[in-house]
């Protein structure tokens, strides 16, 4: 069976998700997805006050490894078994989740460009671009509504880390893709472009 992997990168809240989400839907059956986010590193042994303080947006915190791999054995036709992860308590989960082998293989999150290995297998490599005020505010209100954090701590986390690593990493991973769709998943017109080629591909 021909397979396609996709990788969709880009800075926090720029929209990644939606446009993944997006190509997913369009796919159904013939599509899975894997999120960067599944594979942080666990960090069991430490405190929740100690957690919060760590750097989730270096290269290190993600176990790339791990994920290489289970690209490589979907785009084998194998099944894997990926760890998920809960932003609450910033901690890796008890439970793991099967996913089997597809046509299209979606891979999203915000460093996967900046691993060599993973671009390799990458057949497809796209940037979701945003402005940084307006993933800014994005980022505040899904963290404050959907991951329990306050305000003063989600912009603690972005001066310290969040945007010194998108301008040490992420906004120079731009450069290794092949295309660049401002506007994130309100780009209809690149996204559906995007999804007649992939279809040109898979046929």
């Amino acid at each position: 069976m021909n397979k396609i992997v996709i990788g969709i990168a880009g800075g926090t809240a720029s929209g990644k998700t939606t446009v993944a989400e997006k190509l997913f839907e369009a796919f159904g059956n013939d599509a899975v997805m894997l999120s960067q986010d599944f594979y942080y590193k666990p960090h069991e042994t430490l405190t929740l006050e100690e957690r919060n303080k760590l750097n989730y947006d270096h290269p290190d915190s993600v176990d790339t490894a791990m994920l290489v791999e289970h690209v490589r054995e979907l785009k084998r036709g194998n099944a894997i078994l990926h760890p998920t992860y809960d932003f609450v308590s910033h901690c890796r989960c008890d439970k793991w989740e099967r996913t089997e082998s597809a046509k299209l293989i979606i891979v999203e999150g915000i460093l996967i460009f900046t691993d060599s290995k993973l671009c390799r297998l990458c057949d497809i490599k796209l940037f979701v671009d945003a402005p940084a005020d307006v993933r800014f505010i994005r980022r505040l209100e899904r963290d404050v509504n959907e991951r329990g954090r306050t305000m003063q701590s989600v912009v603690d986390q972005y001066l310290t880390t969040v945007r010194p690593m998108h301008e040490l990493f992420v906004e120079p991973s731009k450069a290794k893709a092949d295309l660049i769709i401002p506007q994130g998943g309100y780009n209809e017109i690149a996204i559906n472009m995007i999804i007649d080629g992939i279809k040109k591909k898979l046929n």
